[in-house]
């Protein structure tokens, strides 16, 4: 999940030579979507989150959203575009969310354990249709890959200020961020979920807090 910084009157909590992926609709083809097209993005988002949008036709979509299958083409040339769109940008939602809820004054360890939290939700609900149905859509891995890699780089970043302020020993930060910012993905798969008593995002949250406890110093 990516995000672009804060725009609020708090401190922002910076990343230098950490950047979001782009986003798979620019902001300059987004500025040319009518009003309709916009609120459609919206109300698709909601059928990726029920699982439902990656089995109906573009057809399909139109009728239940009661618009023109020209609108829908007017927004993505098919429909598994569409559905990396509207997948893409709640990504991108969720990542802005995470980065908004920040507090710069906190401890680095403190503001990771933080966005962790705030980013997992991108398991929540939709973990299995992440793992069912949108890695069969060419290009969907790419997608998450690069929101993941966000993720990571972001905790490796929290992870160096924790070593550089103390509050942590010395650790290979490269590969604890791989486990850590991989934890939401990897018990979305249902092969592994299966195996967990609670949902994706509380297995991967608590999986966090032990591994950051284990880490701090005292």
């Amino acid at each position: 999940m990516s995000a672009a910084p804060a725009r609020t009157g708090r401190k922002r909590v910076r990343f230098p030579g950490v950047r979001a992926p782009k986003p798979l609709l620019s902001p300059e083809a987004e500025s040319r979507l009518s009003a309709r097209q916009l609120a459609l993005l919206e109300q698709l988002d909601g059928q990726v989150a029920a699982e439902r949008l990656a089995s109906m036709t573009m057809a399909e979509i139109a009728a239940e959203a009661n618009c023109s299958l020209r609108t829908l083409y007017g927004i993505s040339p098919s429909k598994d575009e569409l559905v990396l769109t509207v997948v893409d940008r709640r990504l991108h939602r969720i990542g802005r969310a995470a980065i908004e809820s920040l507090d710069a004054t906190k401890p680095p360890l403190e503001i990771l354990r933080a966005y962790l939290r705030a980013a997992n939700e991108a398991v929540q609900p939709e973990a299995v249709f992440l793992a069912h149905h949108l890695t069969e859509i060419p290009g969907a891995k790419r997608l998450l890959d690069a929101h993941e890699d966000y993720v990571m780089a972001v905790t490796r970043s929290l992870l160096d200020r924790a070593i550089s302020e103390g509050q942590i020993e010395p650790v290979d930060t490269a590969s604890l961020a791989h486990v850590l910012g991989g934890l939401g993905r990897e018990f979305g798969r249902p092969e592994v979920a299966e195996l967990a008593s609670r949902s994706a995002k509380e297995t991967a949250d608590g999986i966090a807090d032990i591994l950051l406890r284990g880490l701090e110093r005292g």
